[in-house]
């Protein structure tokens, strides 16, 4: 009798305190208050109001209105806040200057900003949920004494469900009868092997050790049983770890810390820039206000506004590019996280291999036979094919007309083995079963056939043979002696050389005997059978490609080392004699500075390793200075894939934990992807330099006027809201196009860039603010002074803001910048490689469409500013003569030419410093 106050409910889960696997099975049921025939419907419904639906709940994150408020308060909007409030304090101290415009025209800039990156943000959330794939669909339930099949949601603790080989737990179970059950805990523990499950109450330390319960998430793939539901959704052991998961805090990606270094460096640079520029014009005696506008000016000059929209454009747009590559983005700032990945930790089966257990060769009567199996070699292999067809606990469903097997993969690939015997072979009964358990590492049917009655074995070689008193030779059926015993443990050998998991079939005759185990005895031997995961076809050339881009692949699998050292050589992932191989107990024994020195060998492997070992690689990477991207499927993933520069989850096999875990999902849960994904994020790294280098170069020209403002008596070549035309909406377009370049064919031959390269690094300042920028200032300030020479101006002359002279001037000044940004475009498609080759087919715009729609964009716009009575009005211009336009050509023409002088120069230099490696010195 249970003592009742071991069965006190815990108010707060609705479910008993005592440990519910050491009760036997009909005191486990009263504790739940349900019975062998389980609840009745409406006590289900009345325990799924008062429990909830088995599921597991989304913690409630940061509310959606503080996640969109935040996108208008980082540094750079902070920023132009500040430059906004003091164009609103202007026009109140000094109305009638335009000021209240260029305010409003800030705040819209930010508000625009801010709402895009918000909304990328929010799709790609989105876009995952679709993804998600919680517990299994379908359950068989006992409701009413009934068996029913429910939604597993409908689940509640005291529910009795049937669990069959095939199935997905539903929840945390308590067994109450098994027959042969073997569940696979790969997703909580990352043990591939099959455990037993029986229903015998148990004295265990904890649920995952417990032999009496089915935990929610794991597998059955073998027998089956009926079982107690004791605890569902956040209340299980998988709820449990996606709570802990879920309330984890997020890292900054590398590009998310870039792109914050770089905002603040801009940020603080345009407003050092403006505070220096205003003392100078109070030393230089300007008016205050005409003065704090010049400031205002500078700092928008020098913040590029476009950035972030850009950034954030383009690394969506990459989203897209890599769904078709199989892989869900979760995060925008992943897709360059992967790009700029040093290492790659993955898992081996599924990802690197097909997970299809496949029958590789056998060993049959002495010889050694690859499949298929040759035709005169069928009649011999015959008892080892009836074996393989026969001894195994499937289950066979029909899907519509097609019938197939559902049950642990290894028995199945071994029915597809036994298929190959005749059809006409004869009708056999099964009568019995000896099930599979860990401890006697074997399993056999005994089955009534036309001939008689026979005993099929299978298991472990090292198990079997001891049994066996015969063996199948070319002879037929000999006596086994020590040197038959000798070839097939040689034989056993090679094959696990191989990488192939080898069992050993026998069979037997049976008479009038009970059916008992101790029939497992004086067997026939008939044969090895070596079964593999074979590799992914694709996957070798993805290695390759991950060599040749300078990233490290390594291997961190469960399975035995002996089958990972064979899967690694056999996709190239191993190529010299001696790899280091390292264990899951080696690694219990290493000291965190011991596990950094052995990864640094040229090629390493990680066997029979667990989840937390999975993190403890993980972390010893990164402190050794290493982007680690690294795939996981199960829940026990979660904190290395959390953990990790990019986590990469299976979205075939994965779990939900490991998928809200990741950064990234693989929908085809294929190697090759990640590789495919990795050449995009490093397109996008280039791209972001591309358009970054771009839109500074424009900083230049819009600057310069200010200076020429205060240094020389003339009128202000180019307003603040002319300033912002360029920024926000002639270079809009064309930037994202840069965004939009394809993968340079070599990004994949190069290493990946170093961790402490920052975005705006110093080539990259001095090609826009050095080069580029002076040509397009040269451009800009030269139109200014040939319109107001062909209008008569004279040097020193005032200009009142709205003379028609004084508008036609700004407006070539702001058009002179636009062109030359049409060339600049071009020229910034690559920062070494010809203006031709960086096109497609001698095209400098083939390759990417967009750049024809950003140019068009461009000067249409240009154009409506410039000759439309709206754009004349908005941004402070008149008509240009079309003299005006042909000016400004040879600048832009120009441009190009000296841009192919220095990348051609580049070049040369870079051929010149790798010609001594390229020499063998």
């Amino acid at each position: 009798m249970v003592n009742p106050e071991r069965l006190r409910p815990d108010r707060r889960l609705g479910i008993p305190i005592v440990r519910i696997a050491q009760l036997v099975p009909r005191d486990a049921l009263a504790s739940l208050h349900s019975s062998s025939g389980g609840l009745t419907s409406a006590e289900a419904e009345r325990r799924r109001n008062e429990y909830g639906l088995n599921r597991i709940e989304r913690i409630r994150g940061e509310p959606l209105w503080r996640q969109l408020a935040r996108e208008f308060v980082h540094f750079f909007a902070l920023v132009l806040w500040l430059a906004a409030a003091m164009a609103f304090f202007a026009e109140y101290h000094d109305p009638g200057q335009g000021m209240a415009t260029l305010g409003a025209a800030i705040v819209g800039v930010i508000l625009i900003n801010g709402s895009f990156s918000f909304w990328q943000a929010y799709r790609a959330e989105r876009a995952m949920a679709a993804l998600t794939r919680l517990l299994p669909q379908q359950v068989t339930v006992l409701r009413d004494g009934r068996a029913t099949r429910l939604h597993a949601e409908q689940l509640v603790p005291g529910d009795v469900v049937l669990v069959q080989e095939g199935d997905s737990v539903p929840a945390d179970c308590r067994l109450l009868e098994a027959d042969g059950l073997r569940v696979s805990l790969a997703t909580l523990t990352g043990e591939s092997l099959a455990q037993t499950r029986t229903p015998e109450a148990s004295e265990a330390a904890d649920r995952l050790s417990a032999p009496n319960l089915l935990l929610a998430g794991t597998t059955a793939v073998a027998g089956h049983g009926r079982a107690l539901v004791f605890a569902t959704g956040m209340h299980t052991e998988f709820g449990k770890i996606a709570r802990l998961t879920q309330t984890g805090s997020d890292g900054h990606s590398p590009l998310q810390r870039e792109i914050i270094h770089l905002s603040r460096q801009l940020a603080l640079l345009a407003m050092a820039i403006g505070v220096l520029f205003f003392l100078l014009g109070q030393a230089l005696g300007l008016p205050l206000w005409g003065n704090l506008i010049f400031a205002i000016g500078i700092i928008v000059a020098n913040v590029p506004e476009g950035l972030l929209p850009s950034v954030t454009l383009a690394l969506a747009m990459a989203t897209q590019r890599m769904a078709r590559q199989n892989a869900l983005i979760r995060h925008l700032p992943a897709v360059e996280a992967l790009g700029a990945a040093t290492v790659i930790c993955t898992d081996k089966t599924g990802t690197l291999t097909l997970n299809h257990m496949t029958v590789r060769q056998l060993f049959v009567a002495g010889e050694a036979l690859d499949l298929p199996l040759p035709s005169d070699r069928l009649e011999r292999c015959r008892p080892l094919l009836d074996v393989a067809r026969h001894c195994h606990s499937l289950r066979e469903v029909s899907e519509g007309s097609r019938l197939s097997v559902l049950g642990d993969p290894m028995e199945v690939a071994l029915v597809e083995l036994g298929r190959q015997a005749r059809d006409d072979a004869g009708h056999a009964t099964r009568i019995h079963e000896f099930a599979f358990d860990t401890t006697r590492r074997r399993m056999s049917t005994v089955h009534d056939l036309a001939e008689g009655r026979l005993l099929y074995c299978k298991g472990a070689p090292e198990v079997l043979l001891p049994l066996c008193s015969q063996a199948l030779t070319a002879d037929g059926v000999q006596p086994l002696d020590e040197a038959q015993r000798e070839r097939l443990r040689q034989a056993q050998e090679d094959m696990a050389a191989r990488g192939l998991r080898v069992l050993a079939l026998a069979w037997r005759r049976v008479g009038g005997e009970a059916l008992r185990v101790e029939l497992e005895s004086e067997l026939i031997h008939a044969g090895l059978v070596g079964i593999e995961d074979p590799p992914r076809a694709e996957v070798p050339e993805a290695i390759r490609r991950c060599r040749g881009a300078g990233i490290q692949v390594i291997m961190l699998t469960g399975d035995h080392p002996v089958t990972a050292s064979a899967i690694a050589r056999e996709i190239g992932l191993v190529t010299g004699a001696a790899p280091r191989v390292i264990s899951g107990d080696d690694l219990r024994h290493l000291s965190e500075s011991q596990l950094q020195f052995a990864l640094d060998a040229p090629e390493v492997l990680f066997a029979r390793v667990t989840a937390d070992q999975k993190l403890l690689v993980v972390e010893a990477l990164q402190r050794k200075g290493q982007v680690v991207a690294v795939t996981g499927d199960g829940v026990n993933d979660a904190p290395a894939l959390k953990r990790a520069d990019i986590g990469i989850a299976m979205g075939i096999g994965g779990t939900d934990v490991a998928r809200e875990a990741a950064d990234m999902v693989l929908l085809d849960d294929n190697f090759a992807s990640i590789v495919k994904a990795v050449e995009e994020g490093r397109a996008v790294y280039a791209n972001i330099r591309k358009f970054l280098t771009y839109i500074l170069s424009s900083n230049i020209p819009e600057l310069v006027p200010y200076l020429a403002f205060v240094v020389l008596p003339i009128p202000l070549p180019l307003t603040i809201i002319q300033i912002l035309a360029v920024d926000l909406g002639t270079d809009m377009l064309p930037a994202l196009a840069l965004g939009a370049e394809r993968p340079d064919p070599q990004c994949m031959q190069r290493p990946p860039r170093p961790r402490a390269e920052r975005l705006l690094s110093w080539p990259l300042l001095a090609r826009a603010y050095l080069f580029l920028g002076p040509l397009e200032a040269l451009a800009g300030m030269s139109l200014f002074f040939l319109v107001l020479a062909w209008g008569g101006w004279e040097y020193g002359t005032p200009l009142p803001r709205l003379d028609p002279l004084y508008l036609q001037a700004t407006g070539a000044c702001l058009a002179a910048i636009v062109v030359m940004q049409v060339a600049n475009l071009l020229a910034c498609r690559s920062p070494t490689e010809s203006l031709l080759k960086s096109g497609v087919d001698g095209n400098p715009l083939g390759g990417n469409p967009l750049l024809l729609w950003g140019i068009a964009c461009e000067l249409l716009l240009i154009a409506a500013i410039i000759y439309t009575p709206l754009g004349q009005s908005l941004f402070g211009t008149a008509a240009l003569p079309a003299e005006a336009w042909l000016a400004m050509l040879p600048f832009a023409l120009g441009l190009l030419l000296l841009e192919e002088a220095r990348k051609g120069w580049m070049r040369r230099r870079r051929r010149r410093d790798a010609a001594p490696v390229a020499d063998g010195g």
